[in-house]
């Protein structure tokens, strides 16, 4: 029997070989050579790549026999995520294997701004010897804010406590239990911006979080203060980021990553590397031998799995292993009512139960708990969730797991609810299910209120005192601000308490529109949901 082949698409560490194995073919080809890559493509079981190769819809039809397409490192741009899960083909990378170099690359960062080390090396390096002109500043006693407290952001504050500073954070998905182990002070961001000498920024890149530094934020902070961003082009401003260096409203910033990379010729990105008061890199965060390797050997063993039958804990599209045909299509929807848990939830997480009622209880229904923290997660930490980090993500916030699985469920064969304590001491609890011959991926429950809703990529939450006119009035706003209801679900327990309405709209609404409607209707919570797919 001939062996699986393997096609190596870009330079990979000798260790990534050695880790792969002798059970496959392994192949070498020119990724950036398209012609030569869609012909190997042919007969590849799986493909390594980097950066270079671009796996997109035409590659994926060239390769008719292929599973798995493994990314060494994070990013997955030049992948076609969604042709890929078509065509089923698994997507795997390597999400924890830059976050000590990005880490580290954030404390040079730092250090480069207090010493002023890139620019005074310039200088003599050009044969001008200007002591007094590169005098910096002391890390020792100085207020560091770190925004989004995750596994980078933790490392960050080990390696910064050794200067003796203070280490404060915004991050509204960790408890003040997590902070306090790590030696952090929770604060709220704009208490952290007036009160930091350094902040650097760590969160995913969202529909909220893009642009979060912005003209208002830079005007709270410290003349002296500096910024760093080694985490996603676009989390601050870069037009309001010149502004504010050139106005001295901040001392200087750090840049990794840029919204376009490299910086176009003549834009806002590109203005910035001409200022004297900031240090940049092109994008170097995961540029480092340790990384490159840990990503190599990470995506190797992947493959291994996935070319075994067995489960990816990386897979980024689909679970992999052996599941139970009847457990796969609850995947997605655990995913996705992980997503809605944590747009609800009113404070960080201390415990989640992953309930499974109904006939799935006669399976192996672990991989259910994995989805339902990678939904949790995906949307609120800044690295890449996946089914090998979600566990350890909970476990460093302290949250604490269940699995727990019964036959009953008297309405639907199969009902999932994610049941959680949060840190205010309220509960939350949401419920999916699927529906009919198609698997439609349903919301039945929010709380102790019953609803039945398919889950669609933007909704709408408000709870709010049941009395009459409530729908006309947010029907009226929503109409006249072009916002489509597609559909719509609305409970109560009793007239004149508390309703709970749950739209789906056909496009994200504006978050001046959603405050003027939650005003105009008095809602107690009033929250929009965007589902991002996996």
């Amino acid at each position: 029997m001939p062996k699986p082949v393997v096609l190596i698409a870009e330079e990979l560490s000798p260790a990534t070989i050695d880790a792969l194995g002798p059970d496959f073919d392994v192949r070498n080809v020119d990724g950036t050579d398209r012609p030569a890559l869609l012909e190997a493509l042919a007969d590849a079981n799986a493909v390594l790549i980097r950066s270079a190769t671009k796996i997109d819809a035409e590659a994926i039809a060239a390769a008719p026999v292929l599973k798995v397409v493994a990314r060494a490192g994070v990013g997955l741009d030049n992948v076609d995520i969604k042709t890929a899960t078509t065509a089923g083909v698994m997507v795997v990378n390597a999400p924890t294997s830059n976050i000590i170099s990005a880490a580290e690359l954030t404390v040079g960062h730092i250090l480069s701004l207090a010493r002023r080390i890139p620019a005074a090396h310039a200088s003599l390096a050009g044969g001008a010897w200007k002591r007094s002109s590169y005098t910096g500043t002391e890390l020792f006693e100085k207020t560091v804010g770190i925004i989004g407290l995750g596994r980078i952001g933790a490392l960050i504050t080990a390696r910064l406590q050794a200067f003796d500073v203070r280490v404060i954070a915004y991050d509204p998905y960790v408890t003040s239990a997590r902070a306090q182990q790590l030696g952090v002070q929770l604060v709220t961001l704009d208490e952290l911006l007036a009160q930091s000498d350094f902040v650097t920024i760590h969160m995913p890149k969202t529909p909220e979080t893009t642009g979060m530094i912005g003209a208002e934020q830079f005007k709270i902070m410290k003349p002296t203060a500096y910024v760093v961003n080694v985490a996603r082009g676009g989390l601050i401003d870069e037009e309001a980021l010149h502004a504010a260096l050139t106005a001295g409203e901040i001392a200087g910033a750090g840049l990794d990553v840029f919204t376009s990379e490299p910086p176009a010729d003549g834009g806002t990105a590109a203005a910035l590397l001409d200022l004297p008061n900031v240090v940049v890199t092109p994008h170097l965060g995961a540029s480092t031998e340790e990384a490159q390797e840990k990503a190599g050997v990470s995506v190797a063993k992947s493959v291994r799995l996935a070319l075994g039958g067995e489960l990816v804990p990386d897979a980024v599209n689909v679970a992999g292993g052996v599941i139970d045909p009847y457990v796969r299509p609850g995947i997605p929807l655990v995913e996705k009512l992980g997503q809605i848990f944590s747009a609800l939830a009113r404070s960080p997480l201390t415990s989640l139960d992953v309930e499974v009622h109904g006939e799935l209880q006669a399976y192996d229904v672990s991989v259910l708990k994995l989805a339902a923290l990678k939904g949790v997660f995906t949307n609120i930490v800044s690295e890449t969730v996946s089914y090998v980090n979600a566990p350890l993500l909970a476990e460093q916030r302290g949250v604490e797991v269940r699995l727990l699985v019964d036959d009953d469920s008297p309405e639907y064969r199969n009902v999932i609810t994610l049941r959680g304590a949060l840190s205010d001491g309220s509960q939350l609890a949401i419920s999916g299910t699927l529906t009919g011959p198609k698997q439609v991926e349903k919301l039945v429950g929010i709380n102790d209120y019953a609803i039945e809703l398919p889950i669609e990529t933007n909704h709408v939450v408000m709870l709010y005192t049941d009395r009459p006119g409530i729908v006309a009035i947010y029907g009226q706003k929503f109409g006249e601000a072009g916002i489509n209801i597609a559909g719509m679900q609305i409970a109560r327990q009793t007239a004149g308490g508390q309703a709970l309405s749950v739209l789906t709209v056909d496009s994200p609404v504006p978050d001046a529109l959603l405050d003027e409607v939650s005003t105009a209707i008095q809602a107690d919570l009033f929250r929009q949901i965007e589902i991002t797919e996996s």
